[in-house]
């Protein structure tokens, strides 16, 4: 037998499956109930939430899935929430998964997780797990999970977990009331428990409209001053922007399609009532494996969506640091209801991220973070603290909001201009 390292076996499965059709990596979000109630999340709800628990996928349907999803050539699987853990049978629907050949990742929080649960999880072991950290020290993990208690019981998951030798890997979501630990969070990562550790400063309104994350999420200075803090990160972005100004003619986005991503393409996923879309994030349009089946959903509503071009031209269409942004089409939706709509947040951290880097952004149409944009020489001046240091992690010595102090945007679900298609998609 020839043996092949892990990468080798992916690259070559990818490269096998370039120019194919075909969903080989599938997430799934058993339930979208959580028992934390953090300030950041974009779709958790309540434990005892009967309406959400009624609506989710039986374990006959996950097993059907399981099935199908075999037949269409399907080898990842992500498990994700709300909190997976939540539902007492999802350890029943991930051994069944197990038993089909899935490589599985857990998306969890880790504070559900217990000695049988992670006895099971040894016996049936999963390719990778992820636990996301809201904080390095227990008053700021509970000032964002907003439960008493949950730091310790996340930090025993962890212990659980590696006691037993599982592929775990740790992150976070850096806001205004963790950012100071981000770092502290890495250090124990790395030092302390031996594994992984990555972050990512994007925070999203919620599925249901309300804005109410947003007040938690960082200003683009303190996003870009705490990604460039760790020389490596930003010496990858300084290879990106590298890259983007050296295209001759940059992407014309305008000539391609919505979605540029595996979306549709070689991934997709299913919401916690069994919707299809083309990622997690995404949820104007979909389909309904309940009213069919996975393959019917997978070659009509999704091959349409995922071969739908765009229909207008924006700064993006001609920007020159697309590989500086994290803008997306299911960021567009959930920051203004529209797919193809530039997100002003994004705008700002992909220039600001040049600009720290010393790089000239090409004219690109009516760019207010370019010149003489209303926000441009702003940009330059948080690009100059950045670089001097005198902006960024080494100056945050505790958190910048309070949970009582919060001035919550739109707090009460639902789209409040009515001109949104999310809300009906997450109110089925």
């Amino acid at each position: 037998m020839n043996d092949a390292t892990y990468a080798a076996f992916s690259r070559g499965i990818h490269e096998r499956h370039f120019d194919k059709r075909a969903p080989m990596e599938v997430s799934i979000e058993v339930t979208r109930r959580c028992p934390l109630e953090c300030l950041h999340c974009y779709n958790n709800l309540p434990m005892n939430d009967a309406g959400a628990r009624r609506n989710e996928l039986t374990f006959e349907e996950h097993c059907r899935l399981l099935d199908e999803l075999v037949t269409e050539g399907c080898l990842w699987i992500l498990y994700t929430g709300g909190e997976i853990f939540a539902r007492p049978d999802f350890l029943n629907i991930y051994t069944e998964a197990k038993k089909r050949g899935f490589l599985v990742t857990l998306f969890t929080n880790g504070t559900l997780i217990t000695p049988r649960v992670a006895d099971h999880l040894a016996e049936w072991r999963p390719f990778a797990i992820e636990i996301t950290l809201y904080g390095a020290t227990r008053e700021t993990y509970e000032a964002l999970t907003q439960i008493p208690g949950s730091y310790d019981r996340c930090m025993r998951g962890i212990r659980l977990l590696l006691e037993r030798g599982l592929p775990l890997k740790l992150k976070t979501v850096p806001t205004t009331i963790n950012k100071h630990e981000v770092y502290e969070m890495k250090r124990m990562a790395e030092e302390e428990f031996h594994v992984e550790f990555k972050f990512d400063p994007l925070v999203n309104p919620r599925i249901d409209c309300s804005q109410s994350p947003l007040e938690v999420r960082l200003s683009p200075e303190d996003a870009v001053a705490l990604e460039f803090f760790d020389p490596r990160r930003e010496a990858e972005y300084r290879r990106l922007a590298e890259y983007d100004v050296a295209s001759p003619t940059g992407t014309k986005l305008e000539e391609g399609h919505v979605y540029a991503c595996g979306g549709g393409q070689r991934s997709c996923a299913l919401d916690p009532s069994g919707r299809m879309s083309i990622c997690v994030l995404s949820h104007q349009e979909g389909y309904d494996i309940r009213q069919g089946s996975f393959h019917e959903g997978w070659e009509g509503p999704l091959r349409e969506i995922r071969s739908r071009q765009r229909t207008q031209t924006t700064i993006c269409s001609r920007c020159r640091i697309q590989s500086l942004c994290s803008m997306c089409p299911a960021n567009g939706e959930l920051e203004s209801g529209d797919a193809e709509s530039p997100v002003d947040f994004l705008c700002r951290v992909a220039h600001l991220r040049a600009y720290t880097l010393g790089y000239e952004v090409p004219e690109h149409g009516d760019c207010n973070c370019c010149k003489p944009g209303d926000v441009h020489q702003g940009l330059l001046e948080s690009a100059e603290r950045i670089r001097k240091q005198v902006s960024g992690p080494s100056h945050w010595v505790s958190g910048t909001a309070s949970v009582s102090g919060l001035n919550i945007l739109q707090s009460s679900s639902g789209c409040q201009s009515g001109s949104c298609g999310s809300c009906q998609a997450s109110h089925r």
